[in-house]
This record gives structure tokens, sequence and C-alpha cells, in this order.
């Protein structure tokens, strides 16, 4: 039988995905899980290409403490689409259950090294509509800002992130991502 981690995935106001997700590796504080995307009423497009749509696979990296997780997207084919990462309030273990808050912005990393911030306006909006304070919109502005410059510098993402694929782990070395 497949191992499974349950995850809690919390969006403010009051929205919450809840899932099992394929375990892939229990490293104490990462975990490695398999999913699919589903239920997306439109695919994602960053740049002009599409990255995201339903049916597609993830393997995400929570990093337990940390602010931030990494998903690193397959098309239906299962071709590397490049890393989507989510900033988030906290990512929590307790047990076989993970529990996340999302901050609204992700960033994107093509697999060329191209590197695109989303979703600021719905940061924007909840600061806005005050379903978050001015310190929680500051706080994802710089946990984002934070990812990107480590990104830059070739300090992003952890190594962790290249030994996992769809196939088999270890076989993703081969990304020439161009830091600039």
């Amino acid at each position: 039988m497949t191992n499974k981690i349950h995850l809690l995935y919390k969006r403010i106001p009051n929205r919450i995905l809840e899932r099992d997700d394929e375990l892939i590796a229990d490293l104490g504080d990462i975990i490695v899980a398999k999913s699919k995307f589903e239920g997306m009423l439109t695919p994602l497009f960053v740049n002009g290409v599409k990255v995201i749509e339903n049916g597609y696979t993830m393997l995400y990296f929570a990093f337990i403490g940390e602010n931030y997780d990494i998903l690193k997207v397959y098309d239906k084919e299962g071709n590397f689409k490049g890393l989507y990462v989510d900033i988030l309030s906290y990512t929590k273990r307790e047990g076989n259950t993970l529990e996340m808050l999302d901050l609204f912005l992700d960033i994107f990393i093509f697999p060329n090294g191209e590197i695109f911030l989303l979703d600021e306006g719905e940061l924007e909006m909840a600061l806005l509509y005050e379903l978050i304070d001015k310190e929680m919109f500051d706080f994802a502005y710089s946990k984002a800002r934070e990812i990107i410059e480590k990104f830059e510098k070739g300090l992003f993402p952890p190594d962790v992130v290249w030994r996992y694929s769809l196939s088999s782990p270890k076989d993703d070395q081969d990304q020439s991502y161009s830091y600039q």
C-alpha cells in the first residue's frame, strides 16, 4: 500500500483544500509528495506560456517551519514545466498531516531561469478588504523578495528539489537554470 500524507492547505479568508497525497519521501523537516492538479477553472499562464492545468502532476516539497513550499510542475506527458513557489504564513506538521497557510503571492521559475512574481493583485485586494493586515502584507513581499534574491545568487531552490522527479529520484540534475 502506498504511504499517504494528509494535506490541509488553507487560504484566507476561509478556503481549505484537504486531500491525501502520495508520500514520496519523509525527510523529517522536509516532506516530498506527489499529486495532480484538479479543479482549476482555467489553466495558469505565465508570460504567455501555459504552465499549469488540470491533469498536470506536481511533486511538492513542504519545508516544516519555513514560509514557502515548492512544486515541481510536469505536464501530462511528463515534461518539466518549472517550479511554482507558494509564499506561506507557516508550514506545520503533526504526525502524518501537513498544514499550510497561503499568503497569496507565488513565484514561477521556468527551466531557463526566467522568474516571475505572481498574484500581487490578490495580495493587494486581501489588504484592501482587510483580510490581512499590513504586517502580513509586508511579510509576504519580504519573503518573495528574499526567495528571488536567493535564486538570482544561485542559492535557491534547496538541493533536495533536484533529487526527486517524476520518473525516479535523482534524475532532474540536468537543470540549466541561468542565474542572472
